[in-house]
């Protein structure tokens, strides 16, 4: 238990990190585009070019970590991104193409980031019983709000008083400081050491596998909550990449540290609730997939209302409150679908949570992009918001449809195959 305790404390850590890293441009959005003469397109094609790189490492992310431990897949791709991090500041003075560099360079950090959270669902689907999944991965996944409070509150005013530049170097640096701290206090010297064999093992997807995972997209649930994780995994990138720019815009006078800080610190204690109460009624007796439903209505469809409200107040305070109620639901999401995937195959939880993180990157990159030409186009924000009502309407209404929490991985249907 006290092991358990300090992982899920360092993970919550990792998780928090990998947002510090993954915020920066969406915080530093208004700055680059000043000191690089970019306009709201070209923004949107840098912030978009994550998603593209976040997509296409979500499978092989999943399936290496089923196979040789989620852990060692966490260290290494957070070992590259943080001194991604740190050069990217640097490398803009030796290049004058600043347009094609920062894409590049995001596509980039999309890729070594995409592994993270279907080794995340990995570890956690291996080592945690499911009557406590909710509440650790909720635990875990607060990490993220934490992330975006920490560099909106310290990203803020790092960027006030030192420049854009500081926003990166602070993020990397601490990146790097998790992984020494980990490698160091939580991981033997045996641990660490991957062998060339066992990685390529894990590298190659056999058709002799003890699982027939191929199988398991012929069933109506997987589905269910593959459509729902895109839905919500791509409105989640819509409001992460554009909520600083729509509050520096439509109140300018308003503080960069309130908008950036207040959603996301109203997003840790909810996160937390749901993850507890999600438990609670399960182990109170209440039927699994009524649960993961009831969440995700309020994840998906109850944050939805706040968002079309936020689109249409001019007032600053009301704002922030809706924002906050929005952005502080969808983490109910944590405890539907993104522990549904743990409840219908924990033996190959990574590669199936990473084939709805794909397609949630892939809808990302065409949200974040069409959000940019929506607001280019028609100067208003309440298209932008409409949006992110649509498309988690149709992944709730898919979940509620088709959903279910009973293992299909070890179905004697599939054992003869």
């Amino acid at each position: 238990r006290p092991e358990s305790r300090v992982w899920t404390v360092m993970l919550l850590l990792g998780t928090c990190l990998l947002y510090c890293a993954r915020v920066t441009v969406p915080i530093c959005a208004v700055a680059l585009s000043t000191h690089f003469n970019w306009d709201k397109k070209q923004s949107g094609i840098v912030l978009s070019s994550f998603f593209w790189g976040y997509c296409l490492t979500q499978i092989i992310g999943g399936h290496i970590s089923d196979q040789i431990g989620g852990e060692k897949v966490l260290l290494l791709s957070a070992s590259a991104w943080g001194f991604l991090t740190v050069l990217t500041p640097l490398l803009t003075h030796v290049t004058s193409a600043h347009l094609v560099f920062m894409t590049s360079s995001r596509f980039l950090m999309g890729l070594l980031q995409g592994v993270y959270f279907p080794s995340l669902a990995s570890l956690l689907s291996q080592k945690v019983r499911e009557s406590e999944r909710a509440f650790t991965y909720s635990t875990v996944g607060t990490g993220s709000q934490f992330g975006t409070l920490v560099i909106g509150g310290a990203g803020s005013l790092l960027l006030d008083w030192y420049g854009w530049e500081s926003v990166f170097y602070f993020s990397g640096l601490l990146t790097l400081l998790w992984v020494y701290c980990t490698c160091k206090y939580l991981l033997s010297e045996k641990e660490l050491i991957i062998p060339i064999d066992y990685l390529m093992r894990g590298l190659s997807i056999s058709k002799q596998t003890k699982v027939p995972w191929k199988q398991l997209f012929k069933k109506a649930p997987i589905w269910a909550v593959i459509i729902a994780q895109l839905s919500t995994a791509s409105t989640f990138f819509t409001l992460l990449s554009w909520l600083p720019t729509f509050f520096k815009e439509t109140f300018p006078e308003s503080k960069g540290w309130v908008f950036n800080v207040v959603p996301w610190l109203v997003a840790i204690p909810t996160s937390l609730f749901s993850g507890f109460l999600s438990d609670h009624l399960i182990n109170q007796g209440y039927k699994t997939i009524t649960i993961r439903k009831f969440m995700q209505v309020i994840g998906s469809g109850v944050s939805s209302i706040f968002a079309l409200c936020l689109g249409q107040t001019s007032s600053f305070c009301k704002a922030i409150v809706f924002a906050s109620a929005s952005v502080g639901l969808q983490t109910f999401n944590h405890s539907g679908i993104s522990v549904n995937v743990q409840d219908l195959a924990p033996s190959c939880a990574g590669l199936l949570f990473g084939v709805g993180n794909t397609g949630g990157a892939l809808l990302g990159v065409i949200c974040v992009y069409l959000a940019g030409y929506l607001i280019e186009t028609t100067g208003s924000w309440i298209s932008v918001f409409n949006l992110v009502a649509a498309v988690n309407s149709i992944g709730l209404c898919a979940f509620l449809m088709f959903g279910e929490a009973q293992r299909v991985d070890t179905d004697s249907a599939y054992m003869d195959l």
